[in-house]
């Protein structure tokens, strides 16, 4: 459950409610703002999108698995009983209000619907378009198949955990660095081995936030998958 913003939000509760792992310290900054910067705003998309950050750089990435589950005859599009029901469904705390003027802001036609692809575009933090750019040459690089699609393996395969301090430090080995980084792709209930473009798009774009320079940010990229 997200906490209100008149509950403060301890280091301490941070570190029990999510395992440590190779980008913890970019995830503990980046759920710190977050959650300080929901003192700030009234916008229902702005609130949504902080709430979720405040689940780490995954969540995100767990929300829209909950809209996508919720599509179920794959028309990309939801009615507002879905749309409820996803907020509802995916614990944060988005009043009622909030969460119908949301709605009706993406339902600008009336038709009753919104697009489900429209929405989690807008609700990913904006990225340069320089790292969009490189997250998706690095997504392209393992998508061998170019169906947009690639698996857990695919990045298992590639993916370098020399550089999580923990890991050089010796303080955790390179199995358990490498299964703590690929859990932020598979939700507890959508385990299925895969990773889609969006979703790849939607964690890095949270990890995005905590990166201050366009150069480090591609240099981050380049140095993990080896590009």
């Amino acid at each position: 459950m997200f906490h209100g913003p008149d509950k403060p939000l301890h280091k301490s509760y941070i570190a029990m409610q999510r395992p440590q792992s190779s980008s913890s310290r970019v995830d503990d900054e980046l759920m710190q703002k977050s959650y300080s910067a929901l003192h700030n705003t009234t916008d229902p998309l702005e609130r949504l999108r902080l709430m979720c950050l405040t689940r780490g750089s995954d969540g995100i990435l767990a929300l829209a698995r909950v809209f996508r589950r919720l599509d179920r005859d794959g028309s990309n599009k939801l009615n507002k009983e879905q749309f409820v029901k996803g907020i509802k469904d995916s614990g944060t705390d988005l009043s009622t209000e909030d969460t119908e003027a949301l709605f009706n802001s993406f339902d600008a036609d009336n038709t009753g619907c919104i697009s489900l692809d429209k929405f989690l575009d807008r609700l990913r933090p904006p990225m340069p378009e320089s790292r969009r750019d490189i997250v998706a040459q690095v997504f392209k690089n393992m998508d061998k198949s170019g169906h947009g699609v690639i698996t857990i393996d695919d990045i298992r395969k590639v993916y370098s955990v020399n550089c999580s301090p923990r890991y050089k430090s010796g303080e955790d080995t390179e199995d358990y660095t490498m299964n703590k980084f690929l859990a932020n792709f598979e939700g507890d209930d959508s385990v299925d081995g895969t990773v889609t473009l969006e979703e790849f798009m939607n964690y890095y774009s949270a990890i995005s936030l905590s990166i201050d320079t366009d150069c480090y940010f591609d240099l981050m990229m380049r140095q993990a998958y080896k590009l």
